[in-house]
């Protein structure tokens, strides 16, 4: 360019290529920049490979993409040993019917390990009795997972106390405090007194080994006259000289040490035994990261972990422990969630007759403190997939009627209760109505009002469906 031509060029920048060998400058920009992207798709490749590694704020495009957890964690089981004698003793009993008065039934008829010892049938209770058509009050509860359960108690655990605090002080101490509300992602109040812990749906047995003892002498169950008449049966089993040459022969001689050391033996069959608590689900795998959850089991996940959707996280814990231990998707708590009543229940033709729960008729010492009138221990959902049979009355048979309940209680009340001759809607049927306040209306989704839209949709039913399926064991 000359003086004399016009300036039309633009102004440099300091940033530009310059203009000698600008071309090769331009090709060399380019060729980086391809690198880049290489450079990129290698990192993501690499992310999705051991997702472990990637930053947290993938984490939720990693599960989107690829279902894997973004941020795995090593859980921590209980030791696979051999069964002790004495556990041995107790497979054999578990599984042996000639212990019952009808000579048919075991612990295993109402505890079937090929459902993760709960009820072997969908029946909405099972029968036994001495000629087997006895119905008995509740749906077994199951047996897995049970190794960790807490003696019950109200409020945090009194178990270091050199004198436990008794259960109606702590009971009549409650009634001051206000409701805990439940909400999932949220730590529950250490202080909160609230009724949790125990074994059976009313939480009145504290130790395996007491109930191993229940069902025994359980006119409609094994229907034994009487610990001498499980004795004389003991006396008869070809296997029992293992116990005597385990805690000496003196122990065959005396009833009452013999049938403590066969119940002692059952407790140790289920504590011993990996078959309890096998925690080999998919969900767990996918907790250390070595398997990967389909789009469908994901978003059941969330919504079952949603505060505002299902909020089932904030009762059925899905978080590992601190220290490793796998979760057990319960608190342990007790609830009142006002349950339709089952008509098909022989117990439940008379209807004056109330399963209450806390307040009996199986259980008697809290019978005055009505305030957890109508209260249930919340299982694990552990295979819950593979139970035919739901809650303390056996109302329901599958997981869909199951979530609907809890989706419409509050919203859609006539969806879930039936009405009268007149019309009205039987509202908490299942529980007299001077205690319907004990019902849970604090915790989501039970906090919508009448016609309100319920929170999950049907595709959200499945998808929760779907997620429940990863707690099987394998």
């Amino acid at each position: 360019m000359t003086a004399t031509e016009p300036d039309t060029q633009p102004a440099a920048s300091h940033n530009a290529p310059r203009a000698s060998g600008g071309r090769r400058v331009w090709r060399k920009v380019a060729l980086g920049a391809a690198a880049l992207a290489v450079a990129g798709g290698a990192t993501l490749g690499w992310f999705l490979a051991f997702p472990a590694q990637a930053p947290a704020a993938m984490g939720r495009w990693i599960e989107d993409t690829t279902g894997a957890n973004p941020h795995p964690v090593k859980l921590l089981r209980p030791a696979e040993k051999p069964l002790s004698v004495l556990a041995q003793v107790g497979q054999k009993l578990f599984f042996d019917p000639s212990l019952s008065a009808s000579g048919k039934q075991s612990c295993a008829s109402c505890h079937d390990p090929a459902r993760a010892f709960g009820p072997p049938t969908a029946r909405d209770v099972e029968l036994g009795g001495i000629a087997m058509d006895q119905e008995g009050l509740r749906p077994p509860p199951g047996l897995t997972y049970l190794y960790r359960q807490k003696g019950f108690t109200i409020g945090p655990s009194t178990a270091d106390l050199d004198v436990p605090i008794p259960l109606d002080q702590l009971a009549d101490k409650a009634q001051t405090q206000a409701r805990q509300v439940k909400s999932a992602g949220t730590p529950a109040e250490a202080s909160a007194l609230v009724p949790a812990g125990g074994l059976f749906w009313d939480g009145r047995i504290d130790m395996l080994m007491d109930q191993a003892m229940g069902p025994m002498m359980n006119p409609a169950e094994m229907a034994n006259k009487d610990r001498f008449a499980v004795v004389d049966k003991l006396r008869r089993l070809p296997y029992l000289a293992q116990l005597g040459r385990l805690f000496g022969q003196h122990t065959l001689d005396r009833p009452e040490m013999l049938f403590i050391e066969a119940m002692s033996a059952l407790s140790a069959y289920q504590v011993e035994s990996g078959a309890f608590h096998r925690f080999n689900s998919k969900y767990d795998a996918w907790l250390e990261g070595k398997e990967r959850l389909t789009h469908a089991e994901m978003r059941g996940l969330r919504l079952f972990n949603d505060p505002e959707k299902g909020n089932c996280a904030a009762c059925h814990l899905s978080q590992p422990a601190a220290d490793g231990l796998p979760p057990l998707f319960t608190d342990s708590e007790f609830e009142a969630l006002g349950v339709p009543r089952n008509p098909r229940l022989k117990v439940n033709r008379d209807p004056a007759f109330f399963d209450m729960g806390l307040c009996g008729p199986a259980r008697q010492d809290l019978a005055r403190q009505t305030q957890y009138c109508g209260m249930f221990l919340t299982p694990t959902l552990r295979n819950s997939a593979r139970r035919g049979v739901y809650f303390h009355n056996g109302v329901y048979h599958n997981l869909r009627d199951v979530l609907n309940f809890y989706n419409q209680r509050a919203a859609h009340p006539e969806k879930v209760y039936p009405r009268d001759a007149q019309g009205r809607l039987l509202i908490y049927n299942d529980l007299p109505a001077k205690y319907h306040g004990n019902i849970d209306v604090a915790d989501a989704p039970f906090t919508q009002k009448r016609g309100d839209t319920p929170p999950l949709s049907d595709a959200d039913i499945d998808d929760i469906i779907a997620f429940l399926h990863t707690l099987d064991d394998r």
